[in-house]
């Protein structure tokens, strides 16, 4: 899988007449080469993935993560290298853009510490941004990231059933985030242990739960408090940073309410962003735009007197934001494989509704991978 990806990127670049390529990003990193879980810039370690169409691959990373390298990474050769040894991670990177007529690296990934002896190496003039093409090539996923996908889904799903359960009158909110950690991780370990070989791959869920409740309900990316909830309250889950399966991400929130509904305008709200995530999925389909989605979306929600709404969606896969994204004035057209997290929200002041699942596209419209009761009566626990 990940040789068949370094093919496929060095053969993209003969087309696009890159000689090297200097990739930085994490999760491209991975994605051409199955090495992660390495220190980052973080600890100030840069890890730099080097790719020349002409005589294969590199990887330079920390030689505190040298073992972890030599067994998970697919490159042709590693160079390790150690703090205040030498020139460091600047050894190599001359030799391999020396005579190099176009470089490509990621403008908006590459630390800036990288960039600047980059820029003192190659000038600007021949240095081109490579995102646009690894964004391409992960567009479409093949059948062994899509079982990734689906398995996402199946942890996701423990996830929100276990927050669900957790969520009671007096209960603070720590304790949903500890339960669906508790039940990902133990779904997560099922499905590896099932279905994959790589030992060193953890089951542990990790990201802050995002949830809020009650007057925190319109901080979106609210963490989980010490706040005790109430009976009548409103509460909001979100597993968007939470749904890592193998590094596979996916989309996935729902709002609910403990008991009833102690302010009924609510019911309204909450019934127009269902509406609107409805009518996305129904102008979800290959052949069709990603803004003709989000146009069906917002059409609903601003047609009801709210306001413009943020995107409905985006795709995703070994990172949280993929391309497209389902938004204003982005013409991608969706085609079979790609995954799509699919938003319905509406906020106003003082409450805002969210639904969120994620799809696979199909030949002929999509499959849900997360799924779980979203009328209003259902949501009420």
């Amino acid at each position: 899988m990940f040789t068949q990806r370094m093919q496929s990127l060095q053969n993209r670049m003969h087309e696009d007449h890159l000689d090297v390529v200097l990739i930085t990003d994490e999760d491209n990193v991975y994605y051409l080469t199955g090495y992660y879980d390495y220190l980052h810039m973080e600890f100030g370690r840069p890890t730099i993935l080097i790719v020349s169409r002409y005589s294969g691959s590199l990887l330079i990373t920390p030689k505190i993560d040298e073992n972890t390298a030599l067994a998970a990474a697919r490159v042709d050769r590693i160079a390790a290298w150690n703090d205040g040894m030498h020139n460091e991670w600047r050894e190599e990177i001359p030799k391999a853009v020396k005579g190099a007529r176009y470089v490509g690296l990621e403008p908006d990934r590459m630390p800036p510490l990288v960039r600047r002896f980059v820029d003192t190496l190659v000038p600007t003039s021949q240095l081109l941004s490579v995102t646009p093409l690894l964004s391409d090539m992960r567009m479409i996923k093949s059948p062994k990231e899509l079982q990734l996908a689906r398995h996402a889904g199946q942890v996701a799903m423990a996830m929100m059933v276990a927050g669900r359960e957790a969520i009671a009158d007096g209960v603070p909110e720590f304790e949903v985030a500890l339960a669906t950690s508790q039940a990902g991780t133990r779904k997560a370990a099922k499905l590896l242990t099932a279905h994959y070989d790589d030992k060193d791959m953890s089951p542990n869920t990790h990201f802050l739960q995002i949830m809020a409740s009650g007057d925190a309900i319109t901080k979106s990316h609210h963490r989980a408090s010490s706040r005790i909830m109430r009976w009548g309250e409103p509460v909001f889950l979100c597993f968007c940073g939470m749904t890592n399966f193998h590094r596979f991400k996916l989309g996935f929130d729902r709002t609910f309410w403990i008991g009833e509904l102690a302010i009924k305008t609510q019911a309204k709200i909450y019934e127009v962003a269902l509406a609107s995530q409805e009518a996305a999925l129904d102008a979800l389909r290959p052949g069709v735009s990603a803004d003709t989605v989000h146009a069906a979306y917002a059409e609903v929600i601003q047609s009801a007197g709210y306001n413009y709404p943020f995107r409905c969606g985006r795709a995703t896969g070994f990172s949280f934001l993929e391309k497209p994204q389902l938004v204003t004035g982005d013409k991608t057209i969706l085609q079979p494989g790609m995954v799509i997290a699919v938003d319905g929200s509406v906020s106003i002041n003082n409450f805002r509704a969210q639904v969120g699942d994620s799809f696979i596209i199909t030949d002929d419209g999509w499959e849900a991978l997360t799924e779980h009761p979203k009328s209003l009566e259902e949501v009420i626990i």
